[in-house]
């Protein structure tokens, strides 16, 4: 090291704080402190010591049951990424109307990495359940959204997407990498994505991209509806008009 310097311990204590952190899931959300050390994979101890200084910041709080559960701080934090704050206070107008047009399910995401993630959700009224929320992250090969950003996404994530195993929902969930690139390809060429049945058995959902005003896909909004309620067709002009308001509100 130069001038005999040797790497402080910051490193591998922000590394723990977020194993820590890591520990909590959608699934799980209030865990106890032996849980969180289990998941973390680290001495009970040395848990406790970080859930305390991150109590103390905020990241985390322990309820009156004595469970501890995400801050609030983080999701102050969190509400200052650019790609999910500032996209979603320009799109929400334009998701509202969609909603309230068709009372369904209006979702709005983005790719992280090899993954969707879900920036805003609003539900309609008697609208079909859906698995995702509002932070969740979902496959980029299932859903309306993932497949419109798969299609415009780098070709080296799509290898990688492809080139791993695809995880299967139901029995509709396209599984085959040919197929799927066959996919992409009309994605590309018709603007919009449909995506029958693969996540659940109940669910429709048709998506299309938003650009920045450059080329650039920047996110996707999606309708999901209960399948065989309407033909997915007679839904896609409302998808793509909504998706071309938002990026003309993003230039």
């Amino acid at each position: 090291m130069p001038g005999g310097r040797r790497p402080g311990p910051t490193g591998a204590v922000v590394g723990r704080a977020f194993q820590v952190l890591g520990a909590f899931s959608a699934q799980r959300p209030a865990l106890p402190l032996s849980e969180i050390a289990r998941r973390a994979g680290m001495p009970l101890s040395t848990v406790h010591r970080l859930l305390g200084e991150l109590a103390a910041w905020g990241a985390v709080e322990r309820g009156e049951d004595g469970l501890f559960r995400v801050g609030l701080r983080l999701w102050e934090l969190g509400a200052l990424a650019p790609r999910g704050q500032g996209l979603r206070e320009r799109a929400l107008p334009f998701l509202e109307d969609l909603s309230q047009i068709t009372k369904e399910n209006v979702q709005l995401a983005v790719r992280e990495g090899t993954e969707v993630v879900f920036i805003e959700r609003i539900a309609g009224s008697g609208a079909v359940p859906v698995l995702t929320r509002v932070g969740g992250r979902f496959a980029l090969t299932a859903t309306g959204v993932g497949l419109v950003l798969l299609a415009h996404a780098p070709a080296e994530v799509q290898e990688e997407v492809l080139g791993g195993p695809i995880e299967r929902y139901t029995r509709k969930t396209v599984t085959d990498p040919a197929e799927v690139r066959r996919m992409l390809a009309d994605v590309r060429t018709s603007g919009f994505a449909i995506s029958d049945r693969q996540v659940t058995m109940d669910a429709l959902s048709v998506a299309a991209p938003i650009d920045d005003g450059g080329g650039q896909v920047v996110a996707a909004v999606s309708l999901v509806v209960h399948h065989g309620s309407t033909q997915p067709h007679a839904l896609t002009p409302l998808v793509r008009t909504s998706a071309r308001a938002i990026s003309r509100a993003l230039r």
